[in-house]
């Protein structure tokens, strides 16, 4: 008897086959026991899609499994179009799709997000009795999802008679997307009390994903302990997600032992590593990883050009985008607009319009991203019209507001609030402004940037009455906000009343405290923070070290035992800006000498803040030898700030050698260098009062001059002497005080006592420290007026009562 091939059908005697050579394409195409339905799905199976459709369109009768196989495959495989004229087709041939076929088209509608004929299909599905079907209601749910209908998944969910995890997963997943990250931990509860089904990786790999972005701390380790328990610890989602878990809840250990541990590592999990290190600052270390890592793209180049912006190492990033270019590399939005970023951060005017010109090169200036990300380069780099014409330019139908929210910024940080608060103004009562997290964050800086305390109180009523007081960002804002408006209280009741706190949240709180001189304060948080096991960062370290300034004893022990263990006890390598603060510390408790040494003995170069801190140290203490020594090192460091001119100028006045300051001044001038002007403001009447010295631009000039000389001599009765020793001028001793009693600080304060009513205290900021004479007047003028009078100054806040200072008169 002759060899039989044997199939499920039927049997063909192997004589009878042709005799050409054996393969799989002849196999199919020769023997007839294999129905084409089972060629097309065998094809499809293979990724042969291309012989599974010839296949296909030979059919005379092709019924509802070979249309379902092919729609599905072309559905799969970017040919949606295809597959949604097919299904079509076989609707007009009068073949009534299967639930397999609604499952194939319903994919096709997820893939195009076509939610007109999902809707179409949704009507067949009911009407066809289809909806008791768990897979054909999981692909409508995913349909929905994908187009944002987030209350047609929930529908679909709950009238579900059967769910399997899928299902779970679908409407999980939809709510993280949809920032409801209660309902979706919610939703996980009740799937944990089913004991018919069992969360999978996709589900903790999802619910990490939304710890990560809400910063639930329990939750996300609540998740990891969940995964151990159930033997995902080796699975690759899982440990992606629970990397970026702990980059954002975590600490860098934490971090470093999920990765460690992975047996498994994909290209991801090595580009999760650089943005971790790059998130906790250790720039180094990503690099150490990006070059280990075993294959590299574009996103990995990526994540490292945006870690090096987000660092503030701008030229780092300028090199590797050129790297780039030289190798080819796909420039992605995200590439250019890191790249316009990091060229922001370096604030070079050139390399910023070398970069403008490249995009536009591309042709990619019109993409929403990249447009608000070169206005916020021009501003950066002293290139205010061009930002402004760019904004101006912006297409009507587009959406401006990440582009209001950087013009925004942008004023407040070029010194031009009226127009940052007038934009705003203009555009949210236009709802031309979305007024989102970022958006509230943003104009609540500017509030606490300019004191504009009524307008932060109005937009902290907003957020709390639109839900968006969860937010951290939106919280920490707040509590900046109110600290920089002086209201310690409404500070620490916003900070309590926060569902969930960062490092952000807790540096906002000590920056509270040290603003307000109020450092006992500021150690009680620190102490708390220590309790509740939060590792601090750089920033954190220098607020603790400002704090021992303010305290009410000397606590000198207390901070040198601090400084010294930061590296050991928290891992944060002391820099410039640590040093200075604690040389500041021992200026202020007059341990000069000291303070000098710890400087000499720095293992590496200081920066001018240091001496810095030590020469404020020394007027404090009227020390003239090691205030001159402070004063050389720092002529040396920075021979070209402006600060070092003044400097320089100043010591030339104060010994009477007036040519000489005079030859300095002329230098400045011949250069282009001019110092920051000091300037004055008050809120009143929601409009920004701003004053320099002795001008008379303000409509009521007159009047303010003149109350200001009635000031004058009321407090001159009551004890007030100029100290007309300030004035480095060569002028004659009346002249002195003229300029004395105009600075602009004394304008701001009469102006708000013209204004507000009696009892109310006056508010003012100013941009430099307070002067010595000022700082005298004040207090007079607390005590003749009876009023409280708050200055905000470069160092913090003086609030004069009854003749006395909060900061007990010691500031530097």
């Amino acid at each position: 008897m002759a060899a039989v091939f044997y199939s499920p059908n039927n049997a063909i005697p192997l004589s009878l086959l042709p005799p050409r050579p054996f393969n799989l394409h002849s196999l199919f195409t020769c023997t007839s026991s294999l129905t084409t339905t089972k060629k097309t799905k065998s094809y499809i199976k293979l990724g042969c899609l291309n012989l599974a459709e010839r296949v296909f369109d030979s059919l005379r009768s092709p019924d509802v499994v070979s249309y379902t196989a092919i729609i599905s495959a072309f559905a799969k495989s970017n040919r949606e179009r295809e597959a949604f004229e097919l299904f079509l087709e076989m609707k007009d041939l009068g073949i009534e799709p299967n639930e397999f076929t609604y499952v194939a088209i319903l994919t096709a509608c997820i893939r195009s997000l076509n939610l007109e004929l999902g809707c179409q299909v949704h009507g067949l599905v009911i009407r066809l009795g289809y909806s008791s079907y768990t897979y054909v209601v999981n692909a409508l749910m995913g349909l929905y999802s994908k187009c944002g209908l987030l209350e047609f998944v929930v529908l679909l969910f709950n009238a579900m008679p059967q769910r399997d995890i899928v299902s779970w997963n679908t409407v999980i997943a939809c709510m993280v997307e949809h920032s409801m990250y209660d309902r979706a931990f919610e939703m996980y509860s009740e799937l944990c009390r089913n004991k018919c089904l069992i969360a999978d990786h996709f589900t903790l790999s999802t619910l990490l994903a939304a710890s990560s972005r809400c910063l639930a701390v329990r939750e996300g380790q609540e998740l990891h302990r969940h995964a151990l328990k159930r033997g995902f610890h080796g699975n690759l989602s899982v440990n992606n997600a629970l990397i970026g878990f702990y980059t954002k809840c975590g600490t860098l250990k934490n971090v470093v032992d999920v990765f460690e541990r992975m047996p498994v590592k994909d290209v991801f999990s090595w580009t999760e590593m650089i943005v971790a290190y790059m998130e906790f600052g250790h720039v180094d270390l990503a690099m150490e990883i990006f070059n280990s890592m075993p294959e590299r793209n574009s996103v990995s180049y990526n994540a490292l050009l945006a870690g090096f912006s987000q660092n503030h190492e701008g030229f780092k990033a300028l090199a590797l985008f050129c790297r780039m270019l030289e190798g080819g590399m796909e420039l992605t939005d995200f590439t250019l607009t890191s790249v316009v970023n990091a060229c922001g951060s370096v604030m070079e005017r050139k390399i910023s319009e070398q970069i403008h010109a490249f995009i536009l090169k591309c042709g990619l200036k019109s993409n929403d991203r990249i447009e608000t990300s070169l206005i916020d380069m021009c501003t950066r780099c002293g290139r205010m019209d061009d930002a402004e014409k760019l904004f101006d330019d912006l297409p009507l139908d587009h959406d401006n507001s990440i582009a209001l929210t950087s013009m925004i910024c942008a004023y407040a940080r070029n010194g031009q609030p009226e127009e940052a608060i007038s934009l705003f103004l203009v555009r949210h009562s236009e709802k031309s402004l979305v007024v989102d997290e970022v958006a509230l964050a943003t104009i609540l800086g500017v509030c606490g940037t300019l004191g504009i305390l009524k307008l932060g109180e109005q937009i902290h009523c907003y957020a709390w009455k639109h839900g968006l007081m969860s937010d951290a960002g939106v919280g920490n804002a707040m509590i900046s906000m109110y600290s920089k408006c002086g209201e310690t209280q409404s500070a620490v009741k916003t900070f309590e009343a926060m569902p969930t706190h960062d490092l952000v949240s807790w540096n906002g709180l000590l920056t509270c405290y040290v603003l307000h001189r109020q450092g006992d304060g500021a150690l009680d948080t620190w102490a708390k923070m220590e309790r509740l096991g939060v590792d601090p960062d750089s920033i954190t370290c220098v607020l603790v070290i400002s704090a021992y300034r303010h305290t009410s004893t000397n606590l000198v022990d207390c901070c040198q035992k601090f400084f010294s263990s930061m590296q050991s006890s928290y891992n944060v390598n002391p820099t410039s800006e640590h040093y200075a603060g604690f040389v500041g510390v021992l200026g202020y408790w007059g341990l000069l000498e000291e303070a000098e040494k710890i400087i000499n003995a720095m293992p590496f170069e200081p920066k001018a803040s240091v001496w810095h801190a030590l020469l404020d140290g020394c007027r404090l203490h009227v020390n003239a030898i090691i205030g001159k020594r402070a004063m050389k090192n720092i002529l040396s460091i920075v021979p070209q700030d402006p600060s070092t001119f003044i400097l320089k100028s100043n010591l030339y006045s104060a010994s009477g050698r007036w040519q000489c300051s005079e030859l300095v001044r002329a230098e400045m001038r011949e250069k282009g260098i001019q110092k920051i002007p000091g300037r004055s403001w008050i809120i009143f009447g929601d409009k920004v009062h701003s004053f320099f010295a002795r001008d008379k631009l303000h409509s009521q000039s007159k009047d303010i001059y003149s109350g200001l000389q009635i000031l004058i001599l009321e407090c001159l009765k009551a004890g007030y002497v100029p100290d007309t020793s300030l004035v480095l001028h060569e002028v004659e001793e009346h002249q002195k005080k003229d300029f004395l009693f105009y600075h602009s600080a004394k304008l701001s304060v009469t102006f708000g006592l013209l204004m507000t009513r009696p009892g109310k205290p006056v508010r003012v900021m100013k941009n430099v420290l307070l002067c010595g004479d000022c700082h005298t007047f004040f207090k007079y003028v607390s005590v003749i007026t009876k009023r409280d009078i708050h200055v905000r100054d470069a160092s913090g806040f003086h609030h004069f009562v009854n003749g006395k200072c909060s900061c007990g008169d010691n500031w530097c």
